[in-house]
């Protein structure tokens, strides 16, 4: 019998099947993996299957554009590639060609501050290619404040357009996966931004994951409204809040200075039980009116978590 030839993916569910054949089962069960029973990660897709469209007919379409902006940017299609820690378990490239990739498409790609290629590694690639598409730095928030005062620092200086601060995490989501697993970075990996300071790495712990460890030692929990003044104070690029659920929260970030909100769940890997993102939309959207950008946090659809722009209006 002739051998049937492997066929390149042709959409995302195709490339999600083919990563079951690609990436060691902790690597894929950490990109796979929501809280607990895993209902809001199942509950993020059928969101989407549950909205229907309403399409108009006889509409001139022979000439189409997606492009718009995002804060002031470009982008060809309205598109962000959401903050995703540890890339490189995936492709040894990892965040350097996930942002080759966004900005050859002319999309923007937001930073993971756990990544495993560094802020100015990443931000070369855009240096190096002349391609203006943005990227903006997501900032976990730790303890030690000189070291999230030095993070911010080190993004304004590469070239980022924005921070996008992530306010959903103050205790990290119990990821059943990963604990089975004892989650940890294989050895010759390391988090890129925080090399040679000792203790900032995904231990190996047996029994538990890695990185439920490194959150509950090092990610600070106190964070609250009050400290939004002092991250506006560190740099002057627009301030994102990534995890915002609910309209009052919408509108006290707005209060804030906030320039943009990412409606999130962080894609059902914090509080399972929490409502599907695209179910919180619409009241985010009326509680901001038009006063800051609102996106969408497509993360929890598909393993690979693309931001949806949408402009409030």
């Amino acid at each position: 019998m002739e051998e049937v030839k492997s066929l390149k993916p042709l959409n995302l569910f195709e490339y999600e099947q083919l990563a079951t054949k690609c990436l060691s089962q902790m690597a894929l069960d950490y990109y796979a993996s929501g809280a607990w029973d895993e209902v809001t990660l199942r509950d993020n897709r059928t969101a989407f299957e549950r909205f229907k469209l309403r399409p108009r007919v006889l509409v001139d379409v022979s000439q189409r554009n997606l492009a718009t902006e995002v804060l002031g940017q470009p982008l060809q299609i309205p598109l962000l590639i959401a903050p995703m820690a540890f890339q490189c378990l995936a492709n040894p490239q990892g965040e350097v060609a996930t942002a080759t990739a966004a900005a050859s498409a002319g999309v923007g790609m937001v930073l993971s501050t756990l990544s495993t290629k560094s802020i100015e590694e990443v931000a070369a690639v855009c240096h190096d290619t002349n391609l203006q598409t943005p990227q903006w730095f997501q900032l976990y928030i730790h303890k030690d404040r000189g070291l999230t005062r030095a993070l911010v620092e080190r993004a304004y200086t590469a070239g980022y357009k924005a921070l996008c601060i992530t306010v959903d995490t103050p205790i990290l989501g119990r990821r059943e996966r990963d604990k089975r697993n004892e989650f940890a970075l294989p050895t010759g990996m390391e988090l890129a931004n925080f090399t040679n300071l000792s203790g900032l790495n995904i231990p190996h712990q047996e029994g538990e994951s890695g990185l439920f460890t490194y959150v509950a030692q090092q990610l600070n929990s106190a964070v609250t409204w009050d400290d939004l003044e002092w991250f506006q104070s560190l740099c002057p690029l627009p301030l994102v809040l990534k995890g915002i659920l609910r309209g009052d929260d919408a509108v006290r970030a707005v209060e804030c200075g906030v320039r943009a909100i990412i409606v999130s769940n962080h894609g059902g890997r914090q509080l399972d039980g929490a409502i599907a993102s695209l179910d919180a939309l619409a009241e985010v959207v009326d509680a901001v009116d038009g006063r800051a950008e609102v996106l969408l946090d497509m993360s929890g659809n598909l393993q690979s978590t693309p931001h949806l722009a949408l402009h409030s209006i």
